[in-house]
């Protein structure tokens, strides 16, 4: 993609996802991602007209003169995003492809998050760690990830959520909240899942195309797995075949639905032909409600 495609792209983005952020995600993303109360920061001297509940006695006694207790606000929080950019991100049938939904969720996030003075950074999995973006501040950081998910080209094909969660844990040694975008073509991710989240607040966004809930009846057509790359000629006539491929589609449904569960973290579904606002107003309505 040549940089003025790129540039335009990322300004249509920007638009569109920060008048979101500004006039409808806000304020829910501020209600549900507080900060964790207040945390002590310094003594002082007691001055006059300062609350005595604040002295510190301990410092007083052994200085012999009162010292208070300074508590700041702990607003900042480190939103974290895990982004899927396996092959079969890069597919879609209807309004959008999967890749370029995750973009503006990602966006439309990161903005909300800048808004509420929080740290925004940004892992690209496949089945390997591909990009690291540490967390920092600011529009133009956030700009900085949106033209790298326009413009990215991973290396490997496949997709390792485990790996994502194991690294996850390496790099952030503190709780964040963690947006895990992708489609969830893939099993065993389970105990990486449960052990990264009792230590950050995860939220699964699973986006998913509604073609590629099952085959349709086109005669014998040759395919290419998009992330094993291995072509094979099917038979999509056969009943059995398009009855075993949606058998194996709503298994890995199932399948992440339930390791979701079990972790105790969070999960929403977003088709690429509906608009993802309502799902998302969904999400922190209902987040908002078991604070």
């Amino acid at each position: 993609m040549e940089t003025t495609e790129i540039l335009k792209k990322v300004r249509k983005i920007e638009i569109k996802t920060k008048g979101l952020s500004n006039h409808i995600f806000s304020g829910e993303y501020h209600t549900v991602f507080k900060g964790r109360g207040m945390s002590f920061s310094e003594v002082r001297e007691y001055q006059f007209g300062d609350d005595i509940r604040a002295i510190d006695w301990n410092v007083t006694a052994r200085f012999n003169h009162p010292y208070i207790k300074i508590f700041e606000e702990e607003r900042e929080l480190t939103v974290m995003m895990l982004v899927d950019v396996s092959q079969s991100s890069f597919f879609g049938t209807t309004n959008q492809f999967k890749n370029e939904m995750i973009t503006e969720l990602c966006a439309v996030l990161s903005f909300s998050a800048i808004q509420n003075n929080d740290k925004v950074g940004v892992i690209f999995f496949s089945d390997k760690i591909e990009k690291f973006i540490p967390p920092k501040k600011g529009s133009s950081h956030i700009l900085r990830i949106i033209r790298e998910l326009l413009d990215f080209h991973p290396e490997n094909n496949g997709t390792n959520l485990s790996e994502a969660f194991k690294y996850l844990n390496n790099v952030m040694k503190k709780k964040s909240i963690c947006f895990v975008l992708s489609d969830f073509m893939d099993r065993n991710f389970q105990e990486a899942l449960s052990i990264a989240e009792r230590r950050h607040d995860i939220v699964g966004i699973r986006i998913y195309d509604p073609k590629e809930m099952e085959i349709p009846n086109i005669g014998l057509v040759r395919v290419r797995d998009s992330e094993t790359n291995r072509l094979m000629w099917l038979d999509t006539s056969s009943k059995k075949i398009r009855e075993t491929y949606a058998k194996q589609y709503h298994d890995n449904i199932s399948n992440c639905k339930s390791s979701f569960l079990k972790s105790g973290a969070d999960l929403m579904h977003i088709r690429t032909d509906e608009s993802y606002v309502n799902e998302l107003m969904k999400f922190f309505k209902r987040r908002e409600s078991r604070r």
